[in-house]
């Protein structure tokens, strides 16, 4: 073994070793023969490959919006997306993030709209979005035999995220700006890659939704709402 080599073996090492420290690690979910997999069913499973592949959807949209919008980051504590992406998605924390002053799931997505916030947009956005989504799930990211969960909450989750998707196309500030672009900036062509990402996430809610609410015999009180005039509903 060369020196460069040894080194690099070394430098992966360390960086491993810190990282098992401070971070939470996010394994891909998979089949499993021990003891925890006994205890759960198939429709567990599936219910923790919905709660991954949202948060995977939403952890991709943080970048593109703080690709989109640069600005956002600088009225943060912090330089580079990533330190944000981890704060949220991978370090332990109660949700009660300081520059959203307590607020999570509805109220933090509604800070994204309100003039008189001076923070980190796509952070308050972003975070509530997830909060809102875990909160839908109970705050569970595991499910086992004995726990169950609510497909209306699922379902209205969806509901929200619509509404959320159209005030951003729709919502502007006093200068009459956007307060985030999502699919294009002003004199771009039109980029659907943000409506593709929230289509899916809608569509991964409202999949689980369905699928439990025919598990457990319920009814879905569907919602209608003009996109103008709605409101959140409670998860």
């Amino acid at each position: 073994m060369n020196v460069k080599t040894y080194l690099l073996l070394m430098l992966i090492l360390l960086l491993c070793s810190c990282r098992q420290e401070t971070v939470r690690e996010n394994k891909p979910i998979k089949e499993g023969t021990g003891l925890a997999q006994l205890g759960k069913t198939d429709i567990d499973n599936v219910l923790d490959v919905h709660i991954a592949q949202s948060q995977k959807l939403l952890r991709q949209l943080m970048f593109k919006l703080y690709k989109r919008n640069p600005r956002e980051l600088k009225k943060s504590n912090y330089q580079l997306p990533q330190e944000q992406a981890v704060r949220l998605f991978d370090l332990e924390h109660d949700w009660h993030f300081p520059e959203l002053s307590g607020k999570i799931d509805v109220e933090a997505i509604k800070l994204t709209f309100d003039e008189r916030y001076e923070g980190d947009r796509v952070f308050a956005l972003v975070a509530g979005l997830l909060s809102m989504v875990m909160k839908s799930y109970d705050y569970k990211s595991e499910f086992y035999m004995f726990d169950s969960i609510e497909p209306q909450a699922l379902y209205n989750c969806s509901r929200n995220i619509e509404i959320a998707v159209w005030r951003l196309s729709n919502s502007y500030d006093d200068d009459g700006e956007l307060f985030l672009y999502t699919n294009s900036l002003p004199g771009e062509q039109t980029n659907l890659s943000f409506e593709r990402l929230f289509g899916k996430l809608i569509g991964t809610q409202d999949n689980i939704a369905y699928i439990i609410a025919g598990k457990k015999n319920r009814t879905i009180k569907g919602v209608i709402q003009r996109m103008a005039t709605a409101v959140f509903l409670p998860i």
